[in-house]
């Protein structure tokens, strides 16, 4: 009997509470050779927001929401490599309840990914680091918070990475390279 075939689909999410650099990151990704075979899956929280900020009154519609055109765009993609900005668990991180709402748990959500990045928060070198805008209008603490619960509910998935803050962007962003590098050769 023949070994099961290795997958070469990379499911890739990259999380992180506000001003951890997902979304620049994610835009440098891009130009990366070594990525040149993933799509890209844009941030939904943030988008939507912006377009309707009466989400924010309602917060179980609104992660219901997200999670619902998180996997639709991740299932349309069927066997493409693809790296997103976040990914279904973080919902369940801002509103635990959103997991019991669509029918799922953590361990099935964990298995549409095959490896997880944390960014942590610049929010966590003090407010020198940490910028607000129209749409990012947490508090520090606000924010140390968001970080504590998303590392909560992504902690134990199986290839989770947790890189660290750091006064040098560059630093922290060779860090994302070398772990992507090394997954994708």
């Amino acid at each position: 009997m023949s070994p099961e075939p290795i997958s070469k689909t990379h499911r890739i999410v990259i999380t992180g509470a506000p001003a951890s650099g997902k979304s620049d990151f994610l835009a440098r990704l891009r130009g990366e050779s070594f990525c040149r075979d993933l799509v890209f899956l844009p941030e939904i929280a943030r988008s939507l927001l912006e377009s309707n900020p009466d989400y924010r009154h309602n917060w179980g519609v609104f992660h219901r929401e997200v999670y619902r055109r998180q996997t639709a765009q991740e299932d349309a993609l069927v066997d493409q490599s693809f790296i997103t900005d976040r990914g279904t668990c973080d919902a369940f991180a801002f509103h635990p309840e959103t997991a019991a709402d669509v029918g799922t748990t953590i361990a099935r959500e964990y298995a549409r990914y095959n490896l997880v990045i944390q960014l942590e928060s610049a929010a966590n070198l003090g407010a020198e680091f940490y910028v607000q805008d129209d749409v990012r209008i947490e508090s520090i603490e606000d924010v140390l918070a968001i970080e504590a619960v998303t590392t909560r509910v992504w902690h134990e998935h199986p290839d989770y990475r947790f890189v660290p803050a750091e006064e040098d962007v560059e630093v922290k962003y060779r860090r994302v390279v070398e772990i992507l590098r090394g997954r994708l050769g």
